[in-house]
């Protein structure tokens, strides 16, 4: 035997050894778990796929076995799923990687595992289209699987912990992508299904991979702080554990960390250098409970005993015990404040809510009798309310993957309040949640006719962000329809996905009737309406989209006549009408007919040249503002704080710099950005919306308009007041010149009695 040879059988016999200790923990700790005992079938998995992958290596070096085997083990100790999870985790790679189909899988393990492993295999193909994020399409495919069994996205979080725990393998680009969808979705979707074990090192890992420099500071300086934390520890935790001896608890008490990213997080945010994280140490009591029924009574009376030990903060106490988080996380928090005069927060737990809270949605399972290990039963709790928005989000499939991501992303809120309704109900919410986002969770008619609501009995707009303890009474109004800005005034994927569908149907109906008016108009002048004519037009109007043609048509803000026919016919070249480019939110000041006859014709966008210094300011004036495009998003007008964004095609969209699109921009499209100053001089006019609310009153709307229109000379182009149970809330679509006139208005309007509210709306 060669050299070689004898090497070659001694790697063998070192991956044989390696694969089968970690099998064999995998099936020690399945043997030691709740379920039921399916060791044949998982054998059978893992020699399937033992078999599938033989001869392939890892990045790492050693057999790809081995990553669906640590799954496996994630899904069975971490999150404790049973043989059916553990079976798909070992195959979960076979389809993607080898010659074997779903048909494959189906035949051997029978259709549930088959329709596991098919929503864990990555897609290639386009159900979004050529230019679309491959990550949107896998993430979609594994949601609509999930929607089906929640074992998929819990098989995949797992997957991703390990690949994240194995990462070092990769180049530096690939950990960058991996790092990055990892703190995007992944940890914000363990966090959401209760997994705060896993959500944690997820971060931290991405953390790691990210900002290694930072990381390994920190890493360090809890280093260093370690043997005095420890001592803290210890002289804080030492009377509370004679408080609970004392009262026969069996208990465990832990020292808890903050995470490298949690930390991190809190200096970014907060401005603040390590040296002044005063809650790095948390501390957390775990009781079995005398009696499983009252183990609500014997936290608070745990709680109880700690104050009487040391003096808690008022304002910090977090009740999660009667109002459980919407992934199922109860316990109660205290802080405390210790001898050292430093305030510890402690989290006062059963031994049930912390194996809820270490293995989130899978610990439910454990304490429900009669519990299938091939499904879950159903639960109407927050968490299925979560999955049928879910469901929602998908059956109404978003136009762009990257606005699918960002619905999806919305709906992962990592942060709570809870709201009540008229009648006491109470209501989970992600924080930053809007008046508006309340009226959608209750009722899609709610949402779509919400005028405003009573937050604690005082009148507030839409836009009003609520806080936990509020009551909310939603006030509509069938005349009130869905706006277009209404999507910067929500924060929830429910509420931003009814929205855009609403929007979508308004203007579907309003592109038939343009379609219709442009059909009727061509009829009258012989004119045949071809493919050819239909791509002058959009050329005239400076659009892409037949859909954009018809759109413009039906709202009147393409105008067509006969001077446009010869055009039309292909006869002459004309430059774009000024309804293009996104001109339709200005319209020229004109003081005389005959200066309107003299007006210029309309110049072309600007391109944007390919030595274009992108560090200087551009200007906008009146000679030059048709050169750019007003997106519908925001509206920028003179006065206010703009952007600029070279798009695709190298032309230059203006936003609002806090603009929403806009934030999205600046994060993926930086190199893209300019800065915007305005060079106006009130000769144009500009569309602003504000909004009223207040005290109805007789004369009231009279006032209102004499002090716009009479004493400001102001064109007032759209009114719209409702009212009820004495409350008024009121929009109003004026001309203005630039921010400063928006202004002047509302201190004007501010000194009219019984108007509570005035703001302006983007």
């Amino acid at each position: 035997m060669t050299d070689d040879e004898q090497k070659l059988k001694e790697q063998e016999a070192a991956d044989e050894k390696l694969i089968n200790d970690a099998y064999e923990k995998l099936i020690n700790d399945y043997l030691n778990s709740r379920h039921r005992k399916k060791v044949d079938l998982i054998g059978k998995a893992f020699n399937f796929a033992r078999q599938a992958h033989k001869g392939v290596r890892r990045l790492s070096g050693e057999p790809y076995i081995m990553h669906p085997i640590a799954v496996a083990q994630i899904v069975c100790s971490e999150i404790g799923l049973g043989s059916t999870s553990i079976c798909a985790a070992l195959l979960h790679d076979v389809v993607e990687d080898t010659d074997f189909t779903v048909e494959d899988i189906e035949n051997m393990f029978g259709p549930k595992i088959a329709q596991i492993v098919d929503g864990l295999t990555k897609i290639s193909g386009g159900i979004f289209g050529e230019q679309a994020s491959a990550q949107a399409e896998n993430f979609k495919k594994l949601l609509l699987t999930m929607s089906e069994d929640i074992r998929v996205i819990l098989i995949k979080i797992a997957d991703r912990l390990h690949n994240m725990r194995t990462l070092d393998s990769q180049p530096a680009n690939k950990q960058y992508k991996i790092a990055g969808e990892t703190l995007y979705l992944y940890a914000p979707l363990a966090h959401r299904l209760g997994l705060y074990k896993i959500k944690s090192e997820l971060e931290n890992l991405s953390f790691k991979f990210e900002h290694p420099e930072e990381y390994a500071i920190i890493e360090r300086k809890l280093e260093e702080t370690r043997v005095l934390r420890h001592q803290s520890f210890d002289e804080f935790t030492q009377p509370i554990e004679a408080a609970l001896q004392k009262m026969g608890f069996q208990y465990e008490i832990k020292e808890r960390v903050k995470t490298p990213y949690s930390i991190w997080s809190k200096m970014q945010k907060k401005h603040v250098s390590f040296d002044e994280i005063y809650d790095i140490l948390a501390v957390r009591i775990i009781f079995t409970p005398k009696n499983r029924e009252e183990e609500v009574d014997e936290c608070w009376k745990i709680y109880v005993a700690l104050t009487k030990i040391y003096k808690y903060h008022p304002d910090r106490i977090r009740d999660w015990l009667n109002n459980p988080k919407a992934n199922g996380y109860q316990a109660l928090h205290v802080t405390l404040m210790s001898k050292q005069g430093l305030w510890i927060e402690v989290q006062i737990r059963s031994d049930r809510m912390n194996e809820i809270a270490e293995q989130g949605l899978a610990a439910h399972w454990k304490y429900k009798e009669g519990a299938e290990e091939n499904g879950i039963t159903e639960d109407e709790t927050e968490l299925n309310e979560w999955l049928r928005t879910i469901k929602e989000i998908l059956d109404d499939p978003q136009p762009d993957a990257m606005d699918f991501l960002d619905a999806i992303k919305l709906n992962l809120f990592s942060s709570e309040i809870f709201v009540f309704t008229p009648k006491g109900e109470i209501k989970t919410m992600p924080a930053d949640s809007t008046v508006l986002d309340f009226a959608f969770s209750i009722h899609t008619f709610l949402g779509s006719h919400c005028i405003g609501a009573k937050v604690n009995h005082k009148l507030v707009p839409l836009s009003h962000r609520l806080a936990s303890g509020d009551q909310v009474e939603i006030l509509t109004s069938k005349s009130h329809h869905v706006q277009p800005s209404w999507v910067n005034f929500v924060t929830t994927a429910k509420a931003k996905a009814k929205i855009e569908a609403m929007l979508r149907r308004a203007n579907r109906e309003i592109q038939k009737k343009g379609e219709e008016k442009l059909e009727n108009w061509l009829a009258k002048y012989n004119i045949e309406q071809s493919p050819a004519v239909l791509d002058r037009l959009c050329k005239m109007f400076d659009v892409t989209r037949r859909e954009a043609l018809y759109q413009g048509i039906g709202e009147n803000t393409f105008l067509i006549g006969e001077k446009d026919i010869d055009e039309i016919k292909g006869k002459k070249k004309k430059h774009s009408n000024n309804n293009g480019g996104g001109w339709r939110k200005f319209v020229p000041f004109v003081k005389a007919k005959k200066e309107e006859e003299k007006k210029e014709e309309e110049p072309e966008l600007f391109i944007v040249p390919e030595k274009f210094n992108r560090k200087k300011p551009i200007y906008i004036n009146e000679k030059n503002i048709r050169q750019y495009i007003f997106p519908d998003c925001c509206h920028p007008i003179p006065g206010d704080d703009t952007l600029g964004y070279i798009d695709n095609r190298n032309r230059i969209e203006l936003h609002k710099r806090t603009c929403p699109i806009a934030n999205k921009l600046k994060a993926s499209f930086g190199n893209r950005i300019l800065d915007v100053k305005w060079d106006m001089h009130k000769t144009m006019f500009f569309d602003a919306t504000i909004r009223l609310g207040g005290i109805d009153r007789r004369g009231l709307v009279n006032e209102v308009t004499t002090i716009i229109s009479n004493q400001m000379s102001v064109d007032i182009r759209k009114l719209t007041f409702t009212t009820e149970d004495g409350i008024f809330d009121g929009v109003i679509d004026l001309r203005v010149h630039d921010r400063d006139d928006v202004a002047e208005i509302i201190d004007r309007l501010k000194e009219v009695d019984d108007l509570k509210e005035i703001s302006q709306i983007m």
